[in-house]
């Protein structure tokens, strides 16, 4: 079995972010990793290598060469193999390119199974895996609190707010699942040197086929038109209760969120 994992290379979220003069996510301005929610991605397709014989696991990346890092990290884990989809065109790239370019390399990756995060941390969309199926005409099973896979079909759980619902699909098929789907591991030392002899394949859009004028800012439904400095935090107040007025000082705070 071949199982993709679409993993994203985003800026750190405990960092300043913004954005360039474009309106695109100012990558230079922040350290970038690869996204928390995608790494649960590469955990359950790790377990699944770890219970079933013959599992590959390739991870696929799309962006700037700094994107190796994330892909590094999947690797660290212990993912077999990658595909860095790099290309100065896709820069801008809204959802809509974002999955013609990911259907493309899928369809030439050819996996049985594609896992995805359920959105990523900087654009939490949350909308690429069915966006994926549609293009590929494949079934997809989203948000999946949990996965597991027998012969050709696949199992989710979807926890929702007043239930629990099991669907299985029969693959090829593409799946994303949530952060409830299990922690995912820290590499070993192990990994970690094992990673450094890992294939990683680079491709582009004449790799797979996709015409510049497809992608890119210019292509994009979707544009940021305008971007608002975050205001600076600012500081609490300290009630020091002297004359037994304080406990109504912040009564008064939390009913009208107000100070007296």
């Amino acid at each position: 079995m071949k199982i993709v994992v679409l993993a994203k290379h985003v800026p750190d979220a405990t960092g300043e972010r913004g954005f360039a003069s474009d309106g695109t996510v100012d990558r230079a301005s922040s350290a970038g990793l690869l996204s928390e929610l995608d790494e649960y991605a590469v955990e359950q397709a790790l377990q699944i290598a770890d219970d079933h014989d013959d599992v590959e696991v390739v991870i696929i990346s799309v962006g700037p060469p700094a994107a190796a890092d994330a892909i590094k990290r999947a690797l660290q884990m212990g993912a077999s193999a990658a595909i860095h989809i790099s290309d100065e065109a896709i820069h801008g790239s809204d959802a809509l390119a974002s999955s013609l370019v990911l259907a493309e390399a899928v369809k030439k990756a050819a996996p049985d199974l594609v896992i995805c995060g359920m959105a990523s941390t900087d654009g939490t969309m949350g909308v690429i895996p069915a966006m994926i199926a549609e293009r590929l005409g494949w079934p997809a099973a989203t948000l999946g609190a949990t996965l597991s896979v027998s012969e050709d079909r696949l199992t989710i759980r979807r926890d929702t707010d007043v239930a629990s619902v099991t669907i299985e699909a029969p693959m090829p098929a593409i799946v994303s699942v949530t952060d409830q789907s299990g922690e995912a591991r820290y590499p070993s030392m192990k990994g970690i040197l094992a990673a450094k002899k890992k294939p990683v394949e680079s491709w582009t859009l004449a790799d797979l086929g996709i015409e510049q004028t497809a992608v890119g800012l210019d292509a994009a439904w979707s544009k940021v038109l305008q971007t608002t400095q975050r205001p600076p935090k600012e500081p609490g107040r300290l009630v020091v209760d002297q004359d037994g007025t304080g406990s109504v000082a912040v009564v008064e705070f939390l009913t009208t969120g107000k100070y007296v």
